[in-house]
């Protein structure tokens, strides 16, 4: 005999979706307990402490029955009501974010100034997905908002000399270890300059000189280049980030269409023509690294981005090296 389990959503939905199990009955409250953000660090951030890892703890929702959660963490200006939120982090659980002081400065500074105090909001928002047989929703609960004053320490920097374009690598430990993405082309060798101290080092082989003869990359594109003043070493990674999917031009063959990287925002962008199809983010042109899923919830492997033909502008901000968020917004 097939029986039938009701979800049943009372005042606030006022919807009745049904699934076919056996059993109980399960009930949405009427009006669910938001999560919350119970406790915060302090936020008085400095380059001595930048390996001290802070904590946000929460409460998650309830919405009076276990359902597939995602808790973002977030934060603006003060007085803005999150028209701009920077993700610090994401979970599936809100009793805990954790983040070093070094990474949660580095991100503060795409959005306040460095050497300086700024009033900050902080919330907890949760997407909530219910599936009742009928196809899965989604609901939105948010927190309570949390402001505090934050102060944030200015990066030393390595500055590229004669790279094409104005560019630097930072010192989040302000411990002589510099990285950052830059964009170089193998035809134009470059320097690096501490405006601090006022040395310039070259090099090659990812040895560092003092006065050195000027670096030769050996790939066009973007890269993260590391170097290490203290033992005289640098090294680049390759980084390139593209879209990928049936829309692009190219399909879903390489190479992908690459992005450029913002690094007063710290996020990646490309403005382009698609076609009616689906796309993805990508790195390196290859399926190892791969971002889909929701604009505001990408994820490694994740879904395909479904977009209509049209001019595009897209943003990509990339969290820890393994999920994100993007905008997708038609010219």
């Amino acid at each position: 005999m097939k029986k039938t389990i009701y979800i049943l959503f009372i005042g606030l939905f006022g919807l009745l979706l049904s699934c076919e199990k056996d059993g109980e009955q399960v009930v949405m409250l009427s009006n669910p307990i938001a999560p919350t953000l119970v406790t915060m660090p302090d936020l008085t951030l400095e380059r001595n402490n930048g390996t001290e890892i802070l904590e946000f703890v929460g409460t998650p929702v309830d919405p009076g029955f276990t359902a597939s959660a995602k808790y973002f963490l977030e934060a603006d200006a003060a007085g803005n009501n999150f028209a701009n939120a920077l993700v610090i982090l994401t979970d599936v659980k809100a009793s805990s974010f954790k983040i070093a002081v070094s990474d949660l400065n580095a991100m503060f500074l795409k959005k306040f100034p460095a050497d300086a105090t700024s009033s900050v909001d902080f919330r907890l928002r949760v997407e909530l997905v219910v599936d009742a047989g009928t196809g899965a929703q989604s609901f939105e609960y948010i927190s309570a908002t949390s402001t505090s004053d934050v102060a944030l320490y200015g990066l030393p920097k390595l500055n590229l000399l004669n790279s094409g374009i104005d560019q630097k690598i930072e010192s989040a430990l302000g411990n002589g270890d510099y990285t950052g993405f830059v964009k170089v082309d193998k035809t134009v060798p470059f320097t690096l300059l501490d405006p601090d101290a006022n040395i310039t080092y070259g090099g090659s082989d990812g040895v560092l000189v003092v006065d050195g003869a000027a670096i030769n990359p050996s790939e066009t594109g973007w890269q993260k280049l590391s170097a290490n003043t203290n033992d005289l070493t640098y090294s680049f990674v390759d980084y390139r980030i593209g879209l990928i999917g049936s829309a692009t031009p190219n399909g879903w063959d390489t190479p992908d269409q690459k992005m450029d990287y913002d690094a007063k925002t710290g996020t990646w962008y490309i403005t382009l023509d698609l076609i009616d199809g689906e796309i993805k983010f990508r790195k390196n042109d290859g399926w190892a690294w791969n971002l889909g899923g929701t604009h505001d919830n990408l994820t490694q492997g994740g879904d395909n981005l479904a977009v209509t033909a049209g001019n595009y502008t897209i943003t990509l901000t990339i969290i820890n090296d393994a999920t994100g968020t993007c905008t997708i917004v038609k010219n």
